[in-house]
């Protein structure tokens, strides 16, 4: 992925979705204004830069733009914190452009014995270990079945994959476009983070050949961060679920989130989930539990 044109368009989105008013500017011309959103000169007088400044940063060139001016965009942008931390996250890579970005050969990924311990204690919700690529690397026994479907089909263990090229990803996901949204921006993030991750490149690649709509979700250059909320989900063996989830970062790998699903005490979602603990402790299933079925490759990083 070209750095220039990741930050050309990334900011091109965001002035695009912010009108004067939301600015706090004037309204000029009547209403009839050749561009969506902000000017260029609008956000450079917002950002306290020359106009010439902010359109060469805006062309792609971020080398040695300081972590100031960065913020003063920031702001006058309106990012949140996900969009700023993406925007610093390609400042970084700019800095670095002179060397090539090595795409890194993979290695396979293996979970701790210690890892492992700690999914198993957990088994009143499904709880899995994925990196920023949406391969889930590791789960525990209830994970395993809940997301049963993202292994044994066209997800190929790959949550992405099984999102956008899976048919029955739209009745797991009862709001399918929210989960795609989720999903595409979760994995934008990460491609500003590693543009080096060949593995990532080849998945938006194949996902970008084969889905409309993940091609056009990717073009809106959304980011976001995914630690903590509610979803609904519709299993296929116990049906509807509302389950809140938790999202940490394994500090020991860094660029590896544990994520853990649980259900409101006495809801029929928790009545449901004990119903799929049961049926995944009768159920036969050929791949371990800890990994998914195929191998796993883990990118290492710098």
């Amino acid at each position: 992925m070209d750095n220039r044109s990741e930050v050309r368009e990334f900011l091109m989105t965001r002035r695009a979705k912010l009108s004067p008013e939301d600015a706090g500017l004037p309204a000029v011309g009547g209403g009839h204004r050749r561009v969506a959103g902000l000017r260029r000169s609008e956000v450079a007088t917002l950002a306290d830069v020359s106009v010439e400044y902010y359109s060469r940063i805006e062309r792609g060139n971020l080398t040695g733009v300081s972590d100031t001016v960065l913020d003063s965009i920031a702001r006058a942008l309106q990012l949140d914190d996900a969009e700023r931390e993406h925007l610093f996250a390609l400042a970084r890579v700019a800095a670095g452009a002179a060397v090539p970005v090595r795409r890194r050969k993979p290695k396979t990924w293996t979970a701790r014995e210690s890892l492992t311990r700690a999914l198993d204690v957990i088994t009143n919700g499904p709880a899995f270990v994925r990196n920023g690529r949406m391969d889930i690397l590791a789960t525990n026994a209830l994970g395993r079945a809940f997301y049963d479907q993202v292994f044994d089909g066209r997800g190929r263990g790959n949550l992405a994959r099984f999102c956008f090229l899976d048919d029955r990803a739209k009745e797991f996901y009862p709001d399918w476009n929210a989960a795609a949204d989720v999903t595409v921006s979760i994995l934008r993030t990460e491609a500003g983070r590693d543009p080096g991750d060949k593995q990532l490149h080849d998945l938006i690649g194949e996902l970008s050949t084969r889905s409309d709509a993940f091609r056009t979700r990717w073009g809106a250059h959304d980011v976001r961060r995914h630690g903590s909320g509610t979803k609904g989900f519709h299993h296929h063996v116990v049906g509807d679920l509302t389950l809140t989830y938790e999202g940490m970062e394994l500090t020991a790998e860094p660029g590896l989130s544990f994520l853990i699903y649980t259900a409101e005490p006495g809801s029929p979602s928790e009545d449901r989930l004990r119903l799929l603990a049961s049926w995944a402790a009768t159920a036969t299933t050929q791949a371990p539990a800890h990994q998914p079925a195929g191998q796993i490759e883990k990118e290492t990083r710098p």
